[in-house]
């Protein structure tokens, strides 16, 4: 059985399927399975995070002890 037939197997078994449990374990095996995930961002995050990026690339870092002390001052300026 090659791709194709195997996937058209799987679509016909799948649709005559009317157990909502075993829909919901099927659907959790394929989410599982998924090799790209993507996550929607707006245009500002993304400006951030290309200028976070950039700034690594050029080595302008701090330790991850530095950005704990930042947040908790943040935090507690809130």
């Amino acid at each position: 059985m090659n791709t194709i037939e195997l996937k058209q197997e799987l679509i016909h078994r799948i649709s005559r399927i009317d157990d909502t449990e075993f829909l919901i374990a099927i659907k959790t095996i394929l989410d599982y399975n998924k090799k790209e995930s993507f996550i929607e961002i707006s245009p500002e995050l993304e400006q951030e995070l290309l200028f976070a990026s950039s700034e690594g690339k050029k080595g302008i870092v701090i330790s991850q002890s530095e950005m704990d002390q930042k947040v908790s001052e943040w935090l507690n300026e809130m």
